[in-house]
């Protein structure tokens, strides 16, 4: 694919850049709890402000029904862009009319907007062919040049996304080459050991990359809500924990398999549980206790992995080569369960070899308990999309890059 700086060596002055990138940020109300998505654009719409381009800036945000919701508005993330980028950048109110029209014509040399969520229409997201080329049409229509940077979205076929790219021009921002550079490294010619964490809620979200995994990495640390149907399989009492059903049997699978190839599976050994899920706004004590994890009390869920599963997820990853971790290990957000991940995340930093953190909640954890983000080999904007690409799929927004 064509990357941004093949783009900047042609020159860009006075050409209209639509980048596509990937502002979809947490919001309380109209405030940004976490900008590391509208960060990790910057270097991209930088690069392209400061050789004269007219950039115009669009993004997803939530997901709106394909009309106007102000609860969706990019305004926020736009205005936090002007603030990061240190100079005045439009919002256009909508998307591909009146506003969005006039904001563009108005740009001048190295100036950048923002046009409204893209998600307010109903064409962005279509499965219909043919009304997301209508709508990919009306985008052309304000861009000589597309560069694509929402890594996050690329694993989606949407017009921004995958039918876009084919209307203009077509290149890779910064953050889209070096996310395909990193995921490279954790699928070819991976240095060993090779560990991965996988954590969340749901098994049923982690099982196709579980099945690539299992013929390519070295130890898989299970942990989140997705360990009680592990243990489950295993003949366990969960209690009232997170537990898929339907997922068993083929979690059961998984088990024999790594046993056969020589994998090692590593599950919980102990686990905080406590009667009732925590107050995730008033943060209020939750008062849990560690049990075994094969003796969770039939009326106790597990809300996070135990110390002696923290040492022993620590141990299998201080001599790793090649780390990738998706997922937090337990409910993060509350004081009383995040030492799990934060135990996970200190042994990434601690670990000699090179570490992923894959997008989602687990960047979102990074930041909220304070790690450094720079400590880190790479924290990926893109939990889902990383979650793919390591599944082996092909994602619409990359290979409409390299058509």
């Amino acid at each position: 694919m064509k990357t941004i700086d093949e783009l900047l060596s042609e020159g860009v002055a006075g050409k209209r850049v639509f980048v596509r990138a990937d502002l979809n940020v947490p919001l309380d109300g109209t405030t940004i709890t976490d900008d590391g998505r509208i960060r990790a654009v910057l270097p991209t719409v930088k690069a392209l402000a400061d050789a004269g381009a007219r950039v115009i800036v669009a993004s997803h945000l939530g997901r709106p029904k394909g009309a106007p919701d102000p609860v969706f508005s990019l305004a926020p993330a736009a205005a936090r862009l002007g603030e990061l980028l240190g100079t005045d950048v439009g919002f256009a109110e909508d998307t591909v009319g009146e506003s969005a029209t006039s904001t563009v014509s108005a740009l001048a040399d190295g100036q950048v907007a923002v046009v409204e969520n893209l998600r307010f229409n109903p064409g962005e997201t279509s499965k219909d062919d043919a009304e997301r080329a209508a709508f990919a049409d009306r985008l052309a229509g304000l861009a000589d040049v597309y560069v694509g940077d929402g890594f996050g979205a690329v694993h989606r076929k949407h017009a921004s996304v995958f039918d876009l790219p084919k209307r203009l021009p077509h290149y890779a921002g910064y953050l889209i080459t070096t996310e395909v550079g990193v995921l490279r490294k954790l699928t070819e010619d991976v240095r060993r050991p090779y560990v991965v964490a996988l954590g969340g809620a749901k098994v049923s979200d982690k099982l196709a990359v579980i099945d690539q995994l299992l013929g390519k990495a070295d130890r898989l640390l299970i942990g989140g809500g997705m360990a009680y149907t592990f243990l489950k399989a295993k003949g366990y009492e969960v209690g009232r924990s997170l537990l898929q059903e339907d997922q068993i049997p083929a979690v059961q699978e998984y088990i024999e398999r790594a046993e056969k190839t020589g994998v090692e599976l590593v599950l919980p050994v102990d686990a905080l549980v406590a009667a009732d899920f925590p107050d995730l706004k008033t943060k209020a004590p939750a008062h849990p206790t560690t049990v075994a994890a094969d003796a969770i009390p039939a009326d106790q869920e597990g809300l996070d992995i135990g110390p002696e599963t923290r040492k022993l997820y620590a141990s299998k990853l201080a001599d790793a080569a090649t780390v990738f971790w998706n997922g937090p290990m337990g409910v993060f957000e509350h004081p009383d369960y995040a030492e799990g991940t934060k135990a996970v995340a200190q042994a990434l930093l601690d670990a000699p070899g090179f570490t992923v953190v894959g997008g989602g909640d687990s960047a979102a954890a990074v930041r909220t308990l304070g790690f450094d983000e720079q400590a880190f080999g790479h924290i990926s904007t893109g939990g889902g999309a990383s979650l793919e690409y390591l599944e082996g799929k092909t994602l619409p927004g990359l290979a409409a890059l390299e058509d």
